[in-house]
């Protein structure tokens, strides 16, 4: 019963003070070489790559690094590199070619009865595979007059039963903002169901506040949570205390997952993904071919060999743990399932 879940979010570890974290972020290649022991030989090719898009990871994530280890595939996603800035046939700034896509600004409409709001162009790490690195926020990030005007197209809007909190990072916003918004999506009447895609219950566990789960435990309509873990070492027994807070909180938790060369191409860490997420009781969701933004092009691994790790999951994970493998495309009415 809602009225049961304040009690069940004060006995969680979600009660401590996240924003500290959120301002006290790791922004300079020099200090993260610095903490982790990495050879000073790939600095001058790191800061290069920062200042195309910058450095932005969490203390708390390095902390589950693997010091002195340029393989560790947390290292891997958030480290910049020299080959970043090769140009590279067929990655381009605007990989899914979302400007085409906004009827008014923050929103992004490429699917039938769903839509994504633009909630803000922060986020606490910077993902090297990111496929918005190049994204035009300035032009879509809500400002009063433009979240009215948001608000005013999803009214007159029947057709449209989910909006889809993205950024940036929806949780990047403060309690309060997130609670106004959530309220106003809430009191539309054709809106049956509201989801946030986040990565910081997994990079920043502390974000998942006593005030956030309190908000997610009063909504008066459904939310789930798309998480965005790569790797089993991301899931960690805070980011499972945050999750499970959570869920009793009423959140339907999924996960999604990019496939990244170097990082998590291969049986063995699809395998401990999948259980580890059930573990901590998310389910996997997709499976992300990469999206071929530019700088992100030495992630890309080939469709043959996407195809032929995903029938290995399937060979070895019961089907509940086996997320779809999917892209992305541009103009299509939905994303493309590889496979069968």
């Amino acid at each position: 019963m809602p009225s049961e879940r304040p009690a069940m979010i004060a006995q969680s570890s979600a009660g401590i003070d996240w924003q500290p974290a959120a301002s006290d972020l790791i922004t300079s290649s020099a200090e993260l070489f610095r903490l982790l022991g990495l050879d000073s030989a790939l600095l001058p090719g790191a800061l290069a790559a920062a200042d195309d898009f910058a450095l932005k990871v969490p203390r708390s994530y390095v902390a589950r690094m693997r010091r002195a280890d340029l393989a560790d595939p947390l290292l891997l996603q958030v480290l910049g590199q020299a080959r970043e800035l090769d140009l590279v046939p067929g990655f381009g700034v605007d990989p899914l070619e979302e400007k085409g896509f906004t009827p008014v600004p923050s929103i992004l409409h490429k699917y039938q009865g769903r839509v994504l709001l633009m909630v803000t162009g922060a986020c606490a790490i910077h993902c090297r595979y990111c496929f918005r690195r190049h994204f035009p926020y300035q032009e879509h990030v809500p400002t009063a007059e433009r979240l009215t005007q948001a608000l005013a197209w999803l009214r007159s809007r029947t057709d449209i039963s989910e909006v889809i909190l993205s950024g940036g990072d929806p949780l990047s916003l403060s309690d309060r903002r997130l609670r106004e918004l959530l309220e106003q999506l809430s009191a539309l009447p054709n809106v049956k169901r509201l989801r946030i895609h986040t990565r910081l219950p997994v990079v920043m566990p502390t974000r998942i506040s006593a005030a956030f789960l309190e908000m997610c435990a009063q909504l008066n309509k459904p939310l789930a949570m798309v998480v965005h873990a790569n790797h089993a070492a991301e899931l960690d027994g805070e980011v499972a205390a945050a999750l499970s807070a959570l869920r009793a909180s009423g959140v339907t938790l999924l996960n999604q997952t990019v496939l990244l060369a170097g990082v998590n191409a291969n049986l063995q860490d699809q395998k401990a993904l999948s259980e580890r997420l059930y573990e901590v009781g998310v389910l996997p969701y997709y499976l992300h071919q990469l999206d071929a933004v530019a700088g992100a092009a030495h992630f890309a691994v080939s469709d043959q060999h996407a195809l032929a790790l995903h029938e290995q999951m399937k060979s070895c994970l019961p089907g509940y743990l086996v997320p779809r493998l999917v892209r992305e495309q541009p103009n299509e009415s939905s994303k493309t399932w590889l496979g069968r």
